[in-house]
């Protein structure tokens, strides 16, 4: 039997790919993206330990480049061989769970939103021009708002990992957690920390936009033959520098997360109850702590807990 042709004479189906349906791509995206974040979740992992001030290994004495004896905390490998010492391998990835599952509905909502303002694009006609301005100024903010939620997740994924300290198991899965928050501290305690992140997210896009604007506006010649591509770099080099100033908003939001929750790691003698986010940031300052966990490597002990140290 003869395979069907078009009018054209071609064979169909022959030769050609078929193109990626909107649920292929959504099911790469999810796929991928829970890939990296197992991939990464060690190191946020460790981080986070580094946040909340748990330092369960000894300091080294070492030099500095002016030939300076200092004490260094452990490195970033020294925290992750304690772990694997502790809980085995698989101690690497507690809170891993929750983190996937809350970036995958993310992603489902982002996607479902993109989909139906690339449909009412597409059927777009005169009488609804109304419409469509309003879908485009929704995506608009989706998109703020996807820029600003990046790197917050709600508590449960850090008090999963925050369960280290004090060896506890008093949370689990992702929306046993969420209902065990929702019980205890009420809708309050799910957005806990969030106002600092958005408080940084807002100050990093302002800056980072500010910055690269000035740059290119006033510091890149037109004449020059590379500027178009120096342009193309300049927001990416301002969201690095604009980051580490930011920094301080992103450690209280996450030490917020796991205050006065009913983990050790957030209880006195390991953390001070703060009454809010700016009670934590005034004794984060006071303590010379505002960039605690921004290091992963010749991590130098607070000055407030150094030793003497014999020359």
């Amino acid at each position: 039997m003869e395979s069907p042709e078009n009018p054209s004479g071609q064979a169909v189906g022959v030769g050609r790919d078929a193109p990626a349906t909107p649920v292929d791509v959504d099911t790469a995206v999810l796929l991928l993206g829970a890939g990296v974040t197992a991939f990464t979740h060690p190191l946020l992992y460790v981080k986070l330990l580094i946040q909340m001030g748990h330092e369960p290994l000894p300091s080294t004495v070492g030099t500095t480049m002016f030939g300076r004896r200092v004490l260094y905390l452990p490195g970033f490998f020294s925290y992750v061989r304690h772990i694997v010492k502790v809980d085995g391998s698989r101690g690497l990835f507690r809170g891993l769970s929750p983190r996937i599952m809350s970036s995958a509905i993310s992603t489902v909502v982002r996607s479902g939103v993109k989909r139906v303002h690339r449909a009412a694009r597409c059927s777009r006609l005169q009488s609804d021009m109304e419409v469509d301005v309003f879908m485009e100024s929704i995506c608009r903010l989706g998109r703020r708002l996807k820029q600003m939620s990046n790197g917050y997740f709600p508590p449960t994924p850090l008090r999963c990992m925050a369960q280290f300290v004090g060896r506890e198991v008093k949370y689990g899965g992702m929306f046993s957690c969420m209902v065990k928050i929702f019980k205890e501290e009420g809708l309050a305690g799910i957005y806990v920390g969030l106002v600092p992140h958005v408080a940084g997210e807002v100050l990093f896009l302002w800056c980072c936009n500010l910055l690269a604007h000035i740059i290119n506006t006033y510091a890149v010649d037109e004449s020059f033959s590379q500027a178009s591509a120096i342009r193309s770099y300049t927001k990416f080099v301002m969201g690095i520098a604009v980051s580490v100033l930011t920094y301080p908003f992103m450690l209280v939001a996450d030490l917020m997360a796991v205050n006065n929750c009913g983990l050790a790691a957030g209880l006195p003698p390991h953390s001070p109850i703060f009454k809010s986010w700016r009670h934590c940031w005034n004794h984060l300052s006071n303590k010379g702590h505002l960039f605690r966990g921004s290091s992963f490597f010749f991590r130098r002990a607070p000055v407030t807990s150094l030793p003497y140290i014999e020359e």
